[in-house]
């Protein structure tokens, strides 16, 4: 049962409707509900379709209450309160108490007597509201109903149909949070069952939250069925791993093993929501595990090694680099990781070649982050995006990339009429369902359509584009941009312009969980912790004290990002084969200390597998094994999220904290094996444990000093594209083929099918149909995948970037904004 504030004494407000539920007076707004009010008194009243976050259809008739004046008892999930309104809940109506015991008898004709083998038993209103306003004993003596079970919704969701007493509570989340309506309440009377149309499965990423909020056993998860009772678990608050989003989840663990995870309660976050990533997605930890220490022997393979020996070949690796070390991190950290390897590049290696951008980047997004983010105050807010007068959104998907943002934008649309307009090539399924509309961008050429949102007459010819420019302007007005603008040239430059010109709240969204705590730990070239200038004397001296070591020993200047790094090592690679006396060539990039990196995630996975193969010496601090591993001197097992405590920030900057799940986990974090690395290298860094690296977190405080400029690049000029080519949109769809994915197959049946769209126009020039292949194709590979006609520019098209079939930086060497090659069929 949802109770949305519990408590025992009256609450009272200055103004609004004054009632007595049960001869308590209390005073709550207009619009409250009755249940609502009673809730406010501690009085809970029985409910199964009643839920806080969803519009009231007083379906089961559980909450009947007697109200004075009214002929029959009233649903308090659907009356609103009214001045002098008087209230008798079953507290002390006996009228109130036979009707819910009517209704209660009346739900449990058909419900079958299966709590001792349903996944809710244990924790179901429907039991304990049995027991707390139902009959002691039944008067049916007929036969129940029975249907064939379970049906499979989708892959995920499976329904037994007899359990249902039809709340609506599923399908109406589906249709008013999530958009997808694609579950619906078929047929009438004692028949009534929710089902699917037959040609459109549940096709949802939301689907999940469908059995969290189902009342009774009627939705369950593949992945949890038959698996444990609630009894049997032991809970933890944790924080989803997989994006920006920040979700809070809880945790369920049985003889060491993670079986479910589930939405948590946090309103100013996720409010009671997450997505099926979040909540099926944690199989992945015991996926091609690394367990002990390895180090390259003597025969060039890779063997199992201690603690102190792997300690020792590492250390005396990265002390002949030196400051010749890259620190390459992914988005997997946690800010306390993220932290450490940022403090171990620059205090312990005096290196400042950091990135933890392992996916395409640039030079101008470093600038902007520098300028507009690193160590910025939260927002703009979940909150903010539910009243602001409108969102504009800027190389990113909301519904694939994170999913909260594109809830809260559903959320206010919705309910208070904000405005969303998406610089994209086309309106995806997300866009549709918030009802955005397009600033039509060709890939690449984002820059032009934003700064023309800076000059409010600019766009005047596209009724869109001028509505955008003018409630920019407005109070309230917020302008998100994704991490793949970093892909468009000029584009996070002309975001600044637009931010700077209207006034409006600039958010940037990147798409891995971990990647604002890096930006803020300073694990980036050119920035230390709270967005510290590294070439301002004043942040090096504040660095330097909270690390206790000389100001001089650290790096004054901006090292090189992870594609330079690359450029090096591969340039170095080159001038040694060239010379004719290689031991001449002194190499810029002697070692490599890697963790979280995938090389298919990068702008150009050839080139870093080749920089992996070529760098003399390579750490490794990793979770699993990957091309990295496979190829480093010294692999370290570190621990995955479950196994450590730890914070990640979110897309607002609001820190996410979360408790160690596995409590008698050995493994270690990444800071622990940091800690242990240093003392190995003699240096002054600390234990590397939760408390301390949060305590010198806090230490830092906030910086005021002086901070980079805004980028100010100008846009490229579109390139010419000839009539057998097209211009590469892509992004990564929210359930794809990334390995924190892997270990469950349910979650991997519901992630959408690879299409590749374009324009009708397109379509006839090539001659097919929506459903009938395409070939895009570049020197290095091709991928044929079914069309799909959709309204956009017809010398662009679109690719999932890592799905089934569709991995263009793998297969085509291009992303978005390269230009490629397209064909009808198959070549």
């Amino acid at each position: 049962m949802t109770i949305t504030t519990p408590g025992v004494s009256p609450v009272t407000v200055t103004s609004g409707i004054t009632l007595s539920v049960d001869g308590v007076d209390i005073t709550v707004p207009k619009g409250t509900l009755v249940i609502r009010a009673a809730e406010q008194l501690g009085v809970e009243i029985p409910r199964f379709c009643d839920h806080p976050l969803l519009a009231p259809v007083a379906a089961c008739r559980m909450c009947l209450v007697e109200i004075e004046g009214q002929p029959k008892p009233q649903p308090a999930c659907a009356v609103t309160v009214a001045e002098g309104m008087k209230v008798r809940t079953q507290v002390t109506s006996e009228l109130a108490e036979q009707a819910q015991q009517g209704v209660m008898e009346f739900l449990l004709i058909n419900h079958p007597l299966d709590c001792p083998v349903c996944d809710k038993g244990g924790e179901c209103p429907l039991q304990n509201q049995a027991l707390s306003h139902g009959r002691a004993e039944s008067r049916f003596t007929g036969v129940k109903r029975t249907f064939p079970k379970p049906i499979n919704v989708s892959a995920q969701i499976l329904l037994d149909r007899e359990r249902c007493v039809s709340c609506a509570r599923c399908t109406r989340f589906a249709d008013e949070i999530a958009g997808d309506p694609f579950i619906d309440l078929l047929e009438r009377g004692a028949k009534q069952q929710v089902g699917t149309s037959s040609d459109q499965p549940f096709d949802s990423y939301f689907s999940g939250n469908t059995v969290q909020i189902c009342p009774v056993g009627a939705l369950t998860s593949a992945k949890y069925r038959f698996r444990s009772r609630p009894f049997d678990l032991i809970s933890t608050p944790t924080v989803c791993e997989h994006c920006a989003s920040g979700c809070g989840l809880r945790t369920d663990v049985r003889r060491s093993t993670v079986l479910r995870r589930l939405a948590w309660d946090e309103p100013a976050v996720n409010e009671e929501w997450n997505c099926d990533k979040g909540r099926f997605a944690f199989g992945y930890a015991a996926e091609g595990r690394l367990t002990h220490p390895m180090v390259r022997d003597e025969s060039g393979e890779l063997v199992v090694a201690s603690w102190p020996e792997a300690m020792s070949i590492a250390a005396a690796g990265l002390r002949r680099a030196g400051s010749r070390t890259a620190v390459l991190t992914g988005g997997r950290l946690t800010l306390e990781d993220a932290y450490s390897y940022s403090k171990f590049a620059r205090s312990v290696l005096g290196t400042d070649d950091v990135d933890f951008r392992s996916r395409p980047s640039s030079a101008e997004e470093i600038e902007f982050l520098a300028a507009l983010v690193a160590g910025k105050p939260v927002g703009p807010t979940y909150a903010e995006l539910e009243s602001a007068p409108v969102v504009v959104l800027a190389g990113l998907d909301a519904e694939d990339e994170s999913p909260m943002v594109f809830l809260r934008l559903r959320k206010g649309a919705r309910l208070t009429g904000v405005k969303v307009f998406t610089v994209a090539p086309f309106a995806s399924a997300g866009v549709a369902k918030v009802n955005g509309r397009v600033l039509t961008a060709v890939p690449g050429a984002e820059a032009a359509v934003l700064d023309s949102l800076a000059d409010e007459v600019s766009g005047a010819r596209d009724e869109n584009r001028l509505e955008a420019a003018r409630l920019l302007r407005e109070p309230g007005a917020v302008l998100l941009v994704g991490e793949r603008l970093a892909q468009s040239p000029g584009a996070l430059s002309a975001a600044a312009r637009v931010a700077k010109a209207t006034g409006a709240a600039l958010g940037w969204v990147p798409r891995r969980a971990g990647e604002r705590g890096a930006l803020d730990a300073g694990a980036i070239a050119g920035l230390l912790p709270g967005g510290r200038p590294i070439t301002s004397d004043a942040a090096r001296r504040e660095a330097a004290a909270v690390w206790g070591v000389d100001p001089a020993s650290l790096p004054g200047s901006p090292g090189r990002d992870l594609g330079a790094v690359v450029a090096a090592v591969n340039a170095d690679t080159k001038a040694i084969a060239a010379a004719a006396k290689p031991s001449d060539v002194v190499r810029s990039v002697q070692a490599l200390l890697i963790g979280g990196v995938e090389a298919n995630d990068l702008a150009d996975p050839a080139a870093f597998v080749a920089a992996l193969d070529a760098v003399p010496f390579l750490v490794s601090l990793e979770q699993r094994h990957s091309e990295v591993t496979a190829r480093a001197d010294v692999v370290l097992p570190v621990a995955a999220v479950a196994e450590k405590a730890g914070t990640f920030l979110d897309w607002e900057g609001r820190p996410r904290e979360f408790a160690q799940v596995f409590r008698e986990a050995l493994t270690l974090s990444d800071s622990r094996v940091l800690a242990m690395l240093a003392a190995e290298l003699d240096a002054s860094f600390g234990r590397g444990d939760i408390a301390s690296v949060r305590g010198e977190l806090a230490s830092f405080g906030s910086w005021h000093g002086d901070r980079a400029q805004a980028p100010g690049h100008a846009p490229p000029e579109a390139p010419s594209v000839g009539s057998d080519e097209v211009v590469l949109a892509t992004w990564r769809q929210l359930l794809d083929r990334g390995l924190l994915q892997e270990g469950d197959p349910f979650l991997g049946a519901t992630a959408r099918a690879g299409v590749a769209r374009i324009s009708a126009a397109r379509a006839t020039l090539l001659a097919v149909a929506t459903g009938e292949a395409v070939t895009i194709s570049t020197a290095t590979g091709s991928i044929t995948l079914p069309a799909l006609v959709t309204t956009m520019p017809d010398d662009v098209v679109w690719l999932p970037a890592n799905s089934d079939g569709s991995n263009p930086r793998v297969t085509l060497g291009a992303g978005h904004g390269d230009i490629v090659r397209i064909s009808g069929g198959v070549v």
